[in-house]
């Protein structure tokens, strides 16, 4: 059964910019209400009044690397808006540096942000989403929640928790039979800053074209979203192959161990 966004309260995780601004614009014409939650009070201003014209956007600022934010904004959440149909956990970081050169702050972060978060965000709505037996929850994971990198390890250590915390989630509402979809997201680079300097022999992906399949996977309850199509190809090396050549695959061949030698990443 598909999953009418019609009135539905949807909330957004790093919503003010990149995909999750699309994906917010996206909701918006499909007749949902926005919630956006974002850490850059600037930017969560420009979009909230530039979606204004679109439908009901509200806008937090929040930061979801704290438990205690988490949960206040949450509250106010419900409190203001109602309860949230549709939890979208967008929000992420890259480091992009070799492992031993990074603090434990680059640690911890990206940890918090890329792996805890979505956890804590999803045990604020799911009791909620549960008792009405209805709503939908979208984490966007990455390939490198299932393919190790080069210059990524604390970054694919994030998505790799993300993607099982998500697909362990998807079992548990099958099995307690709630009627609460569960998409895992898994993209390769997009090009919307986040990964500037990135080479790829791949196709970098256009952040307006993730947004509207991530949209359409939600609408038609997919579990799992993976992008671009050499994905399913890479899954089926992964399991056929012995380590040595699968690197020499993914090093020679798809060249995704040099993929970050010039990697920049966000300039803001």
């Amino acid at each position: 059964m598909a999953f009418s966004f019609s009135n539905k309260i949807a909330l957004i995780t790093g919503g003010a910019s990149g995909i999750g601004k699309l994906m917010g614009r996206e909701l918006l014409q499909r007749g949902a209400e926005l919630i956006i939650w974002d850490i850059n009070e600037k930017h969560l201003a420009e979009t909230v009044h530039e979606f204004s014209s679109l439908g009901k956007v509200t806008g937090y600022k929040v930061d979801v690397t704290r438990i205690d934010d988490i949960r206040e904004s949450a509250a106010l959440v419900k409190k203001e808006n109602g309860p949230v149909d549709l939890l979208i956990n967008n929000a992420g970081i890259i480091v992009g540096k070799l492992f031993h050169e990074h603090s434990i702050e680059d640690i911890t972060r990206t940890m918090d942000i890329n792996a805890l978060a979505p956890m804590h965000i999803v045990r604020e709505f799911l009791p909620d989403m549960m008792e009405r037996n209805s709503g939908h929850i979208c984490n966007i994971a990455s390939l490198a929640g299932l393919v190790s990198n080069y210059r990524m390890a604390a970054y694919v250590a994030s998505k790799f928790s993300l993607t099982g915390f998500s697909d362990s989630l998807r079992i548990e509402m099958k099995l307690l039979r709630r009627n609460i979809g569960i998409t895992t997201v898994m993209p390769y680079y997009i090009s919307t800053g986040m990964f500037s300097g990135v080479s790829s022999v791949l196709p970098i992906l256009k952040p307006e074209k993730v947004a509207y399949k991530i949209i359409r996977a939600i609408e038609n309850n997919r579990t799992h979203l993976g992008m671009p199509w050499p994905f399913h190809l890479i899954r089926f090396l992964q399991g056929i192959l012995p380590i040595g050549v699968f690197d020499w695959f993914m090093g020679k061949v798809f060249r995704i161990y040099s993929s970050m030698d010039q990697f920049k990443g966000r300039a803001d």
